[in-house]
């Protein structure tokens, strides 16, 4: 595995399970990440406290508290990046997890190469580009400020909240965002649980960005029950 990260760039690793921890650690150095582990909540605020970390990827059981309370207590010092990871069948935590300050999750067992990707992924968002700029893929060119998109150097016609919808994904690009957290943003309080709404924009808005004969989302990726990500 060939290293992937800028020196120096520090990474918590919190999981009571020694072999997972174990895991955590090897695949992190080996990707040129320095890791600080923590076998439970306690431990883990204690060795951010002395010395800050650049990202942490954090369980959601803890022999004493769970990935929650520490989402929250980390966010509370630091706007750092953070991974959940969770056993199959947590929907309902992992939505609470991202509602907590989480940036994304990662479903046990994992890959190697699916933790490093989305860990690299939610490290970008925290050298994102301001609002008031301009964000370009490979594909893609979106000038927040002029309200203006194109794809392939053809104009990209977007309603006022197909755009609304876009600039939230784009200034949280890598981060997974809720249902709920998309529809607050976009639309207020009331709308908070009209998840077919969004369904609906977010297939318009994939419809004027991806590949007409695209298989799957280029951009615009779901997770199944919980929210969508822009990479």
């Amino acid at each position: 595995m060939t290293s992937l990260a800028p020196p120096g760039q520090r990474v918590l690793a919190c999981d009571d399970e020694p072999q997972i921890l174990r895991a955590l650690k090897v695949i992190l150095r080996c990707a040129g990440y320095m890791v600080v582990p923590a076998a439970d909540m306690t431990e883990a605020l204690a060795v951010v406290r002395a010395s800050p970390v650049d990202a942490a990827i954090v369980d959601l059981l803890l022999p004493d508290g769970d990935g929650l309370e520490l989402c929250r207590r980390l966010r509370q010092w630091r706007d750092i990046p953070i991974i959940v990871l969770s056993a199959v069948g947590e929907e309902e935590q992992k939505v609470a997890a991202l509602e907590a300050g989480a940036d994304d999750y990662v479903t046990k067992p994992f890959g190697p190469r699916e933790l490093l990707a989305r860990l690299q992924a939610v490290l970008r968002r925290t050298s994102r580009s301001p609002e008031h700029g301009l964000i370009q893929t490979d594909d893609l060119k979106i000038d927040l400020a002029a309200h203006r998109v194109s794809r392939n150097s053809q104009e990209v016609h977007l309603t006022p909240t197909e755009f609304e919808l876009l600039r939230v994904l784009v200034l949280n690009r890598g981060r997974l965002m809720t249902h709920r957290a998309l529809l607050t943003e976009v639309w207020g309080e009331d709308h908070a649980d009209d998840t077919s709404v969004l369904r609906t924009h977010i297939a318009r808005l994939r419809r004027k960005l991806e590949p007409p004969d695209g298989a799957t989302a280029h951009h615009v990726h779901t997770a199944p029950g919980i929210g969508f990500r822009f990479d």
